[in-house]
Parts: structure tokens; C-alpha cells; sequence
């Protein structure tokens, strides 16, 4: 019954877009807002009361009628009845299921007793960084007072569930003449007898919090600039934040790989330059939804940006280790015989002052979103601080949110990871033809892609085409030229967070007998596959050892790197250069965890670049055939007497980097239907 023809329910799904869409309001996947109303039972054909609310996980800014939980609210409030207090209230998410109305909808999340239990048609819960403010002040109550009276109510904080859900209803019938409450340490509630007043109500709340601040609070509430902390100039701050990205990436993927964020915002840099950094940082966040993100704390690095680089990465690294150990203490501190294990001491936020904050998870979006979630946390503390002292919860009460049984279970719920999530490719030629082809493949499997391309139009149309740039991003590079492959890694390094799965794949042919070969078509050729692979190679080596996780280089060699064919001199001797850079450098970046190989593709026509910019023409003169009919003559003289597409070298790739192969270096996988005249001897 979650139709949206339902009034009630269009009404709810735009006011929570609305709320949803404006980080001031609430953050990401955070909140939830609900409405109730009447529908038919189709059993009884009678009038049932329903309460639409805000499934587990969902997010109010991109919410849809299938992310709501529908639930009759008779049994719902009768639950009231049964409760078996404090103690025991994790088991009435459980109950919950028992109340839902249809088939379909979301889970019900720990709030759904908020929503269900006030005695109003609609309600939301927000977390806006100024209502957080207020509830993270030393003198909240006192201040929400002064900033409210009594149109806005108190709610010390207490954790989310059946017995907040109790309160906020007790405290709603003891004041008639509140419009919703501040909830101590946590966020805001707000309700309404129609959805316009509802969404009216919660806005009043946020932004009058936002003038109490504005016209109450202090100037400076993190103190001074702190001389030497002043952020870089925007070149050379980019500059600093690429190189250290792999290392920071490495040491926050410890535990398991990790995807990184890059933000050096306005309101960033400025925290980063203030006086009570340390102090403020030390201290945490407080929002439920913010620690889950972010963890407890953040690691900040102290040290100016002036320091030298190398002395940066020895700090770093000491900063890490102290760091896991104290989040191992935190953990040791407050865990119980029924905790879930330890999930990993790797921090999910770095502060590097004067520089910017990068933020790490699973996938982009995590990491980004991780890094949204710091920002709204440092308005929050901006925010207590200009108008009080900044107090979050209790680091005991944070761990048990932390490590709920509830949110183990929400974890246990999320599909297994693909076979390259936390992974970050980049593949040159990746705009067209083999190159997209790989692209695709991996960002289908879970991975990141920078898709490299010479051609600044094609390599931004496959990126689009492979999704946001939470999956992949373009860069605009010729690899024959030295600045250019360091620019594209440091763009890499600043949109991910570095690289660990290499494609050298950019190419291109010539076909001419010897006497027709000249200088600059042999220089051409070589430049592009033999020194521009090498470049790359050269770059993502040092990236790959910075971050000290191991790493893939595919080289999209050639069968012409073995077979001997006419008229093809310039091209089939760059390809054996590829080809035995694969075994050069399998041999010596092993060490590192690096593994090298490489694909000789043969007679891949359809969607190449190389083939319709004249090398198909040039090849069906050599073979004599129609220039249309040469995928179909490359078939016939294969052992399998099938036609290679760019597909089928995607699948190699992903063969040799999906895991499958990962004590396997220094090999070259033949995708030529079977040309015996280039078996590998």
C-alpha cells in the first residue's frame, strides 16, 4: 500500500525530496520523515490506519514510494503494550515486521517508533548542522530556551530507538504548543497535521537556529589562525594533496582497500588553520549518523604544510600507527562479551592543514559522502562553539552506536562486494574501441575508472557513459609526453585517491612494407605504445609502492608482438617492446606486490580506433579482401574460426585482475581465436 497515487504519500515523498536535497537540512541517507492516513485493506475491504515512513538505509533527497516502510499503525502502537523497556528495546525493530501492511517496501529503520508513536499525521527528523549546534551546545537546553521558548522543546539525548520514540510522544502531549524538539547530541524533530505544515515547521526550526547563532554567536569561534597553518596556494595546495593521496590511501587501507576523497573547501582549510583544531578534533563527532562515517575522531596530521614532503610521510605514518592503537584502546574500553568484532583501526577521515581532508571507504561514494558528513560536523562544532562550548555524547555512548547489534546487522545486510570494489583503474586509450571496452568491464565488476584518453571528447563521453564521477572520471592525456602522464596520475590521486590497476592500451598503426617505413612512422609508433606504456608504467609504479597495497599493469599487447606478419615493421616491433616490458617489470616489481602481464589481442575490427583511422583499409589491402569483409576474414583463419571483440580483451583483463589470478605475473593471455603461428613458445 506504499502507492504513490496515494495523496498522502506523494506529499510526504516531495516534501522529502525537498528536505533531502539541501545538506543545511539533513545530510545524505540521514533523517526520515514520515505521514499517516487511511487506505482500504484489500482483506476486509474496511478503513486501516497507515504509517508511511522512511525505510533503513534510504536516503529522503532521491526517496521513492519503494523506500518506504508501510506499516498499520494499530499494531504498530500496540506494541506500547508489550515493551519491555530500556533494556530490551533492540527487539522492537524485530516487532516491527509484524505491523507491516503489504508485501514489498523497505525495512523499518530504529526510528520508526518516532514516527509512529507522536500523535500527529506527519513528522519529520532531521539532522541540519544548525539544529545539531544547539543539541551539541554545553547549554543547550538553556539555549534552545533562549533561542525558542517554548515552541521548540528539549529532549536530553538518549539513543535512537523505542524508548526516544516514547519520549518525544510524552513530551509532545505535555506541550501543546510545540511545533517539535531539539534532541540532545543528535538532531531535530518536527511535526505536523498536514505535510506542508510539517515540512513549515522543520524549516522554522532550522532556520531560526541558523539567526540564533548568526546574530548570537562570537566571530571566531575556533579561535585565531594559527601562523604557518594558512592553506597553500590552490596549485600548490593540488600539488601537495596528489602526492600524499597514495601514501594517506595506503595507510588507511590497513585493515582493507579503500577508496579516497579529496576536499579543500573553504570551510575545511579554514578548520584546518584554526587554533582549536586539535582540541575540537580530539573530541569527535556527535550525530549518530556522523560517527558512523567518519568514526569517533579524525587523524590530524601536525605538522605546517611547509614541512618537507619526506618529513610529512614519516609523521603521517607515526600518526597512523598512534592512531590504531588508540582505536584498538577505544574498542578495548567499552566492548562487551556481546560486541561485534573490531571492524578496523584505520582512520576515515586525515586533516592535513593547509592541504585539505581526505576521506576513505568502500567506494567513492562512501569516502565522498564520508567527507560531506566531516563538513556538516565542523559546521556543527563552528556552530556550539560561537554560541557555547562544543560537547558531544559520551565517547561510551558513541561506541554502543558504533558497534549496535542493529547496525551490525544493517551491515550484514548489504550485497557482497564486487570483485574490484575498493580498486582504482585507469586505462589509456580508454575512450574507444579495446579501451572502452576494458572501461566498461571494470567499472561493471566494482571498479573506479580514470579513463585516459588523448581525445578530451571521447574519454568524457565513456565516462559519463560508465555513470558519475563516483564511478569514473575522464582525463585528457598524451602518453608520449612526460608532464601530461604525471598530470593524469595526479588527477587520479585527487578523484580517488591513487591507482592500483593499470591498462596500457593506447595505440595506433601504420601498415607500410619496409622501403615505405619511414622515420617519423617508426618514431610515431614507438613513442605512442613502446615509451608511452613505459611512461605510464614508470608513474603508476611510483604510485603503487607510495600506497604499498600491490597493484595490476595490463599491457593490451599484440599476436603481431610474436607473429612475424607483412608489412607491419614499425607496429609489430613496438608491441614486442610492450610485450617485454611485461616481463622487465613483472620481474622487478614484484617485490612491491606489482603484478605485470599483458593481452595479445588479434584482429579485434569492430569499435577499434585503430582500424577505422585507416589501418583497416591499409590491412584488407595487404590481405586483399573488402575493407567490410576483414573481421570475417581475421575469423576464418582462426583455429576457432570466431571473430575477436573488444569484449572478449575486457574479459581477459578482467581475468588477470579479478582476483582469480593473483599469484600469476609475468604472463601474456592470446585473445586471437587461435592463431597458431603466434602460440607463445
Amino acid at each position: 500500500m506504499n502507492d504513490v497515487t496515494t495523496p498522502e504519500v506523494q506529499a510526504l515523498l516531495e516534501r522529502s525530496n525537498r528536505l533531502g536535497s539541501d545538506p543545511r537540512y539533513t545530510n545524505y541517507a540521514g533523517g526520515n520523515t514520515s505521514a499517516k492516513g487511511v487506505a482500504v485493506d484489500p482483506v476486509t475491504g474496511a478503513d486501516v490506519e497507515l504509517l508511511w515512513v522512511k525505510g533503513s538505509g534510504g536516503d529522503l533527497g532521491t526517496l521513492t514510494s519503494n523506500g518506504l516502510a508501510v506499516l498499520r499503525l494499530d499494531r504498530m502502537r500496540a506494541l506500547v503494550d508489550v515493551y519491555p523497556g530500556v533494556a530490551q528495546e533492540d527487539e522492537m525493530v524485530a516487532a516491527f515486521d509484524y505491523c507491516l501492511h503489504g508485501k514489498g517496501g523497505a525495512a523499518p529503520s530504529i526510528d520508526t517508533a518516532m514516527h509512529g508513536l507522536v500523535d500527529t499525521a506527519h513528522v519529520d527528523h532531521l539532522h541540519p548542522d544548525a539544529g545539531i549546534a544547539l543539541a551539541t551546545a554545553a547549554e543547550g537546553e538553556a539555549l534552545t530556551k533562549e533561542c525558542f521558548g517554548d515552541r521548540v522543546v528539549w529532549v536530553p539525548w538518549r539513543r535512537p530507538g523505542f524508548q526516544l520514540g516514547l519520549d518525544i510522544a510524552a513530551i509532545k502531549r505535555a506541550n501543546p504548543q510545540a511545533i517539535g524538539c531539539i534532541l540532545g547530541g543528535h538532531g531535530i524533530t518536527a511535526w505536523g497535521e498536514t505535510s506542508e505544515e510539517c515540512e513549515a515547521r522543520s524549516l522554522e526550526i532550522i532556520q531560526t537556529a541558523e539567526r540564533f547563532i548568526s546574530t548570537r554567536g562570537t566571530a571566531d569561534p575556533f579561535g585565531p589562525v594559527v601562523a604557518g597553518l594558512e592553506p597553500l596556494p590552490e596549485a600548490e595546495r593540488r600539488r601537495r594533496a596528489a602526492e600524499l593521496a597514495p601514501l594517506i590511501r595506503g595507510l588507511a587501507s590497513t585493515d582493507k582497500p579503500m577508496v579516497g576523497h579529496f576536499t579543500d573547501s573553504e570551510a575545511v582549510l579554514d578548520f584546518l588553520a584554526r587554533e582549536k583544531l586539535q582540541p575540537l578534533a580530539a573530541l569527535g563527532t556527535s550525530c549518530p549518523d556522523h560517527f558512523l562515517r567518519t568514526k569517533v575522531r579524525p587523524l590530524v596530521l601536525d605538522l605546517p604544510p611547509s614541512a618537507p614532503l619526506a618529513e610529512t610521510v614519516a609523521r603521517l605514518e607515526q600518526l597512523h600507527a598512534a592512531y590504531r592503537a588508540d582505536y584498538a584502546a577505544y574498542y578495548s574500553r567499552h566492548a562487551t562479551a556481546d560486541s561485534p568484532p573490531m571492524r578496523g583501526a584505520d582512520p576515515a577521515i586525515v586533516l592535513v592543514p593547509g592541504v585539505g581532508m581526505f576521506s576513505f571507504g568502500q567506494d567513492k561514494q562512501t569516502a565522498r559522502v564520508a567527507g560531506e558528513f566531516y563538513v556538516n560536523a565542523i559546521n556543527v562544532m563552528r556552530g556550539a562553539e560561537a554560541i557555547s562550548t562544543y560537547a558531544p555524547i559520551a565517547e561510551s555512548e558513541k561506541f554502543r552506536i558504533e558497534y549496535w547489534a542493529l547496525e551490525e546487522a544493517k551491515l550484514q545486510r548489504k550485497p557482497a562486494p564486487k570483485a574490484l570494489a575498493g580498486r582504482v583503474a585507469l586505462v589509456t586509450g580508454g575512450g574507444s574501441g579495446i579501451g572502452k571496452a576494458i572501461a566498461a568491464r571494470l567499472a561493471a565488476e566494482g571498479a573506479c575508472v580514470v579513463v585516459a584518453d588523448m581525445n578530451a571528447d571521447t574519454a568524457a563521453a565513456t565516462a559519463a557513459e560508465l555513470g558519475s564521477t563516483d564511478v569514473a572520471v575522464p582525463v585528457t592525456v598524451d602518453v608520449t609526453d612526460e608532464a601530461q602522464v604525471s598530470a593524469a596520475f595526479a588527477d587520479a590521486a585527487l578523484a580517488f585517491g591513487g591507482v592500483d590497476l593499470i591498462v596500457n592500451n593506447a595505440g595506433l598503426s601504420i601498415s607500410k612494407p619496409l622501403l615505405e617505413t619511414t622515420a617519423r612512422d617508426w618514431d610515431l609508433q614507438h613513442d605512442v605504445m613502446a615509451r608511452g606504456s613505459f611512461l605510464v608504467s614508470r608513474e603508476a609504479a611510483r604510485v603503487m609502492t607510495a600506497q604499498r597495497m600491490g597493484g595490476d599493469i595490463v599491457y593490451i599487447a599484440s599476436k603481431n608482438g610474436v607473429f612475424a606478419g607483412p608489412n607491419n615493421v614499425a607496429y609489430g616491433a613496438a608491441k614486442a617492446d610492450q610485450a617485454h616490458q611485461v616481463r622487465l617489470l613483472a620481474a622487478e616489481l614484484g617485490e612491491h606486490g606489482i603484478r605485470v602481464n599483458g593481452v595479445n589481442p588479434d584482429g579485434v575490427v569492430q569499435g577499434s580506433g585503430i582500424f577505422a583511422g585507416g589501418w583497416g583499409a591499409q590491412r584488407a589491402a595487404v590481405y586483399g579482401v573488402p575493407e567490410e569483409e576483414l573481421g570475417a576474414f581475421y575469423a576464418k583463419r582462426t583455429l576457432l574460426k570466431r571473430e575477436v571483440l573488444p569484449e572478449n580483451v575486457a574479459n581477459a583483463v578482467f581475468a588477470l585482475t579479478g582476483g582469480e589470478l593473483s599469484h600469476t605475473t609475468g604472463l601474456h593471455i592470446p585473445v586471437d581465436a587461435g592463431v597458431a603461428a603466434a602460440f607463445l613458445r
